[in-house]
């Protein structure tokens, strides 16, 4: 059953990750490993994609819920719980900071420590991960483009113990199968090699 807090902060009844990517980097992959797993450990979940342009680089958006009970919301999700940013360039996307509040964790993919970042906004946590270098070091790329699907999934369960990286694997080894090994060990490098800040800068024009 969904336990009742992730690292100290106090869960609803349903948690709300809203995954933002861009075309090719497995963003509506890694919705569906991060359901998968909280299905495995008895928890209801869902995941969804949303498209904009159809071409490779464009943004996409993803969507995950978990919850205790049936899920029956089947929206978008427009204040998430956790925001995943699987690109550097979305910490300074606007779009992508919309509905966030001050209890919203934040995963991020980029070279910098969390403690080098100012945020456009305040949020409760900030995890960062180099997702991309993972991805170029282990060649998981299509069409030679770095995809950190899986290495944003373990940054996930570092900075919310949402769920097992058992579980994660399990899920992973079920939806990819021949390609499961080298993004099993993707994820768990990433989950090894993420920092967690509480409480994160924020760019002084927001302070």
């Amino acid at each position: 059953m969904l336990g009742s807090q992730i690292w100290g902060v106090r869960l609803e009844e349903v948690i709300e990750i809203r995954w933002h990517g861009r075309g090719g980097q497995g963003a509506v992959l890694a919705s569906r490993i991060a359901a998968g797993a909280a299905f495995l450990e008895g928890k209801w979940s869902q995941a969804f994609p949303f498209f904009g342009a159809e071409r490779r680089g464009a943004p996409v958006t993803a969507f995950t819920r978990i919850g205790n009970s049936p899920i029956r919301l089947r929206s978008q999700i427009y204040e998430p719980d956790i925001l995943v940013l699987m690109d550097p360039m979305f910490l300074n996307m606007e779009l992508a900071w919309r509905g966030v509040k001050p209890s919203t964790i934040v995963i991020a993919n980029t070279p910098k420590a969390p403690e080098e970042i100012f945020l456009p906004v305040r949020v409760r946590r900030l995890a960062c991960v180099d997702a991309t270098a993972i991805s170029m070091d282990l060649n998981l790329k299509v069409a030679g483009l770095p995809v950190p699907n899986s290495p944003m999934v373990g940054a996930l369960i570092k900075g919310t113990a949402l769920f097992s990286v058992e579980s994660a694997e399990r899920a992973i080894r079920d939806i990819l199968r021949r390609a499961a090994d080298v993004n099993v060990e993707a994820m768990r490098r990433a989950y090894e090699e993420t920092s967690v800040v509480e409480e994160p800068k924020v760019e002084e024009s927001h302070a």
